[in-house]
């Protein structure tokens, strides 16, 4: 069957084999209409009584049983046009007709259309489910999807070079999966969380731009967002390369293109205070950090809308009302807010007090005027400057948060992203794109009670190693900036890239702060410290996450549905019945004892 039916009316009058998988099957008495589906599409069969074997095998024929069919092609008759395939004007008037395999009755639904099969039964029997012609679809856009990511970096001479699947562990921020070493008892591989330690390797063994595309192991909880167990990246290193603009200058048209080229999306950037970060020949903006963090509340914010978080701390310096007597107090306004019912406003208070809010405070601007619960408490200076600030206008609410700084910007920012999934903000038709910049090289770890890298060690703090030296305080430490970047896309994170720390003695002391000595380092990163030594370039890189970019593209919401075999929300194979127990030899070869949980 070939792919369009343009192709397939070249044929018309000619004898033509075709074989797939029955989509439905029409008895009419004295004719038999057999939809025939393939990877391509679907053919209308024609099975008459004067083929005897066919039709006495066509009437025993069912869903998803397996044909070969070889007949005449001719056009339909004109009342016999079907508009909603695209080979409805022809059809294969069958000479002989065979059985090539029989299907039992299904569990799963194979058409898109009628009853969606649960997402628990469609992975169980994944195979069948990708018979969906909605799956067929996904699984070729996404080979088209990697064609067109090669293309372009072969076109930008980055030379592609794949990197061990065995390898060492590495601090990439989550749990790694370990491979215990047969013939070395007692020691264990570890699956890469990415291939970082070997890209900067590349770029020490003369390799001047590298990439692949990657398959990355972590021990996570999967999201809708976030698959479980093993995903892919484009991992790219460029060497001699000093600062993060130059790598953001080099893959930026990748990123512009498989959205307004591959995707057919509208490029878009609707939040007013981000522009103010664009820079010379880009459309996207590089948001700083702490602008992020103060502004939006994430550090991957959604620019396809605006609602921005809206600082009122000196509006509030001197209230008398004990709610905003906080050391930080800040609004969010909602275009037709003023709508929202109050069983809708319970609803988003119950929310934010999950985040650790005490209440949501909130002003309705109506035909009636300001109406809130809090106005009594309020000046009538206050009110004016909430407004103001604001610029609320009839049918807009405002909300409040009033807390430390860090805590409001948490709860306002995910308030945000509730209320634009509430008032239908996200055009999934749209993309805006932002780059996230100067990350925090070190952070505070609330369960450890000490700091820890932001990232990873690999980053180049900003300053070097002067930077390090003079930061003496944990004020100070925690001020020093990563040259590190993310690139966020429709309030996702969909790229992490950084300038690497290529100097031992930098390495050494970005450790040293966290106490760890060099012994220890030694230990950890032997490989790439001792690789350092021996005239290591400057280099920077990047890794786009390609199958949440990819689930972007398509507009679609659950990353599962654009893998062939995802594993389930618990992170379990059911159609491969994996995680599964092993034998007791392999426990044996492996030096590895199976330890009972006590009760």
């Amino acid at each position: 069957m070939r792919n369009l039916a343009n192709e397939l009316k070249d044929f018309l009058g000619k004898t033509v084999t075709v074989e797939g998988w029955v989509n439905s099957r029409r008895d009419h008495g004295g004719l038999i209409f057999i939809d025939l589906r393939d990877h391509t599409g679907i053919i209308q069969l024609v099975v008459t009584p004067d083929t005897p074997e066919s039709f006495k095998l066509a009437e025993t024929v069912r869903d998803e049983f397996v044909l070969k069919a070889t007949g005449t092609m001719r056009e339909r008759a004109k009342d016999l046009i079907n508009p909603n395939i695209a080979t409805g004007t022809i059809e294969l008037v069958v000479k002989e007709l065979s059985l090539l395999n029989k299907s039992e009755p299904l569990p799963v639904n194979t058409h898109d259309d009628g009853e969606k099969s649960s997402e628990e039964m469609r992975l169980k029997y994944r195979y069948l489910d990708l018979r969906r012609p909605s799956m067929q679809n996904i699984l070729k856009r996404r080979s088209e999807f990697y064609r067109f990511i090669r293309n372009f970096m072969y076109e930008h001479d980055f030379t592609e070079i794949t990197t061990p699947i065995l390898a060492n562990s590495s601090p990439e921020g989550a749990r790694d999966f370990l491979v215990p070493s047969r013939l070395h008892p007692g020691k264990f591989y570890a699956l890469p969380q990415a291939p970082q330690q070997f890209k900067q390797l590349l770029m020490v063994g003369g390799v001047n731009k590298y990439f692949q595309i990657a398959p990355c192991f972590r021990d996570e909880d999967p999201r809708a967002d976030r698959l479980y167990g093993d995903f892919y990246q484009l991992d790219c290193e460029m060497a001699f390369v000093e600062d993060g603009e130059t790598v953001r200058q080099t893959i930026e048209p990748l990123f512009l293109s498989l959205a307004t080229d591959f995707g057919k999306k509208k490029l878009v950037l609707k939040s007013e205070p981000a522009k103010k970060y664009l820079v010379k020949d880009s459309s996207i903006p590089r948001l700083p950090y702490d602008f992020a963090m103060d502004t939006y509340g994430v550090d991957k914010p959604d620019l396809r809308y605006g609602m921005e978080l809206i600082d009122l701390t000196e509006t509030f310096e001197k209230t008398d009302f004990k709610v905003f007597k906080t050391p930080c107090v800040k609004a969010i306004r909602v275009q037709n807010g003023a709508s929202l019912t109050r069983r809708e406003i319970d609803e988003f208070t119950e929310k934010a007090r999950k985040l650790g809010a005490g209440g949501l405070a909130y002003i309705l601007y109506t035909n009636e005027g300001a109406k809130s619960p809090i106005l009594k408490f309020m000046t009538e200076s206050e009110i004016a400057s909430v407004q103001k600030a604001t610029d609320a206008t009839t049918g807009d609410a405002v909300f409040f948060g009033a807390d430390e700084r860090e805590k409001v910007n948490k709860i306002l920012g995910q308030l945000r992203i509730e209320f634009a999934d509430h008032f239908n903000l996200k055009n999934p038709d749209e993309v805006a794109y932002t780059w996230v910049i100067d990350f925090p090289f070190y952070e505070w770890d609330d369960k450890l009670k000490k700091l820890d890298f932001g990232h990873n060690p690999f980053s180049m703090p900003k300053g070097g190693l002067q930077a390090l030296e003079m930061a003496k305080t944990d004020s100070d430490k925690l001020a020093i900036k990563a040259d590190q970047y993310d690139m966020v896309m429709n309030g996702y994170e969909v790229c992490s890239g950084a300038v690497r720390n290529y100097n031992p003695e930098i390495m050494f002391k970005a450790f040293n702060i966290l106490g760890f000595n060099n012994e220890y380092v030694e230990a950890r990163f032997s490989g790439m410290l001792n690789a350092f030594k021996f005239g290591a370039p400057p280099h920077a890189g990047c890794a786009p996450g390609l199958d949440r970019i990819f689930m972007v593209l398509e507009s679609v919401d659950n990353i599962r549905d654009i893998v062939a075999f995802p594993k389930n929300g618990s992170g379990v194979d059911l159609m491969m019945d994996s995680p599964s127990k092993v034998d007791q030899s392999q426990l044996d070869e492996s030096h590895l004892a199976i330890l009972e949980d006590d009760d």
